[in-house]
């Protein structure tokens, strides 16, 4: 017997046909004899619909009603799974984030989990009651409703199996697994049996859209094995695999992997913008002004090139920002033209980041050159670079965005059974 948390997307409840689906996988681990809590979204496009509707009743919102609004969503849905269940004749209850309760801080509408006492679901698990979990939300020290952002049900699910010690939490998508790279763009894509958590971080946080960052960021602290699974498989037929694990991806410490490979996996992400801000003062602290203002806009930039004129007197800052943050970063470096006394700002927005992942880097060497010279090969040109110990990632041309992740894919070998 084992204790499971179960989380399904959006997706996966979308409808009431989509809702008895999920119902069927969990009932097949209550019939096997697991211990079962299940974090569910709200059903697909409802957290829009509840978004656009707190927008047009006030522009300007109160994040509190804000939150009151959205995370009404994720209620119905927690309950429709919680009365199919029941239908069923699986003893289940639904329970919302303040019932736990999940306790956040004060952030309203982008909260994190400070703490969550597991103890009356654990009451209810070892009678054999299914817990249904309203994802997205817990309660703030106003006591009142707090949401975590979007995409927050993987974190309120990765968070409750840390809470209660499950065995595993099983976040079922829309995708049987985590793949080398797109399968839209690679038709010989791989589904990957193990990602270390290192791995999967990097992955979800440079495009990666199986899992939301923040869960998988603590998925690692909490040290909680995740399994991602296809919600859509017949949930009759599910078998576990020659390894004892579910079909699909199992996240989890570095030291589960017997064998690591070089490169696991090509990530890619065209939600970028790059910024250039011409003939700077070359003097001690210039960058860091730069920064700072960006940084107290809460503007994340990622790769940072400066190029020092051949006289020594000016520099050129180029640096990568999210697109949506485009706009209000050139507004933020405009605004101070005087102190930073540049002599011009420039941006390009069709660019994108793509990424090479594996923890095998760590003790290979050349791996960054090899991709550097595949990508010379093809004649695309490497605008910027950022290097971790497990990654490479290069800004591009939009346009090769394909052909660089083909070309990557191959030479690294990923396109081998």
């Amino acid at each position: 017997m084992a204790r499971l948390v179960m989380k399904f997307g959006g997706t996966s409840v979308a409808d009431i046909d989509r809702i008895r689906n999920v119902a069927r996988h969990v009932k097949r681990e209550v019939d096997a004899g697991h211990q079962v809590a299940v974090v569910v979204s709200a059903m697909a496009g409802e957290t829009n619909k509840l978004v656009a509707l707190a927008r047009e009743a006030s522009p300007l919102h109160d994040a509190r009603e804000y939150d009151a609004v959205v995370a009404s969503g994720e209620q119905v849905s927690s309950g429709l799974l919680a009365l199919v269940l029941q239908a069923m004749g699986v003893d289940a209850r639904s329970w919302q984030g303040w019932q736990i309760p999940i306790r956040t801080d004060e952030a309203h509408s982008v909260a994190r989990i400070v703490d969550i006492d597991g103890a009356r679901l654990i009451e209810r698990l070892e009678q054999n009651q299914v817990a249904v979990v309203a994802g997205f939300q817990g309660i703030s020290p106003d006591n009142r409703i707090a949401t975590l952002g979007r995409g927050g049900s993987d974190t309120s699910a990765v968070a409750i199996a840390a809470a209660i010690d499950a065995d595993r939490c099983d976040i079922y998508t829309d995708v049987d697994g985590v793949y080398t790279t797109d399968p839209r763009i690679v038709a010989r894509a791989r589904r990957l049996e193990k990602v270390s958590f290192e791995e999967m971080l990097e992955m979800a946080s440079l495009g990666a859209k199986v899992l939301q960052v923040r869960s998988v960021e603590l998925a690692m602290v909490k040290g909680v094995r995740v399994m991602v699974r296809s919600s859509f498989e017949d949930p009759a037929s599910v078998r576990d695999g020659a390894n004892g694990l579910p079909h699909g991806t199992l996240i989890c410490d570095e030291d589960e992997i017997v064998e690591q490979q070089v490169v696991t996996g090509i990530a890619y992400s065209k939600e970028e913008a790059q910024i250039s801000i011409r003939g700077v003062a070359d003097k001690p602290g210039v960058a860091a002004d730069v920064f700072v203002r960006l940084a107290d806009a809460h503007i994340n930039v990622d790769m940072i090139v400066q190029n020092v004129s051949p006289d020594g007197s000016t520099t050129d800052i180029t640096f990568t920002v999210p697109d949506a943050s485009y706009d209000q970063a050139k507004q933020v470096i405009e605004s101070a033209r005087n102190t930073l006394t540049y002599t011009e700002i420039e941006g390009v927005r069709d660019v994108v980041k793509v990424s090479v992942v594996g923890v095998g880097m760590r003790s290979h060497a050349g791996v960054a050159a090899r991709a550097f010279q595949a990508l010379a090969d093809r004649n695309i040109n490497i605008l910027a670079i950022s290097t971790s110990e497990i990654k490479i990632s290069v800004l591009i041309d939009q346009a090769y965005t394909e052909l660089a992740v083909r070309t990557l894919h191959s030479v690294y070998g990923l396109d081998k059974q």
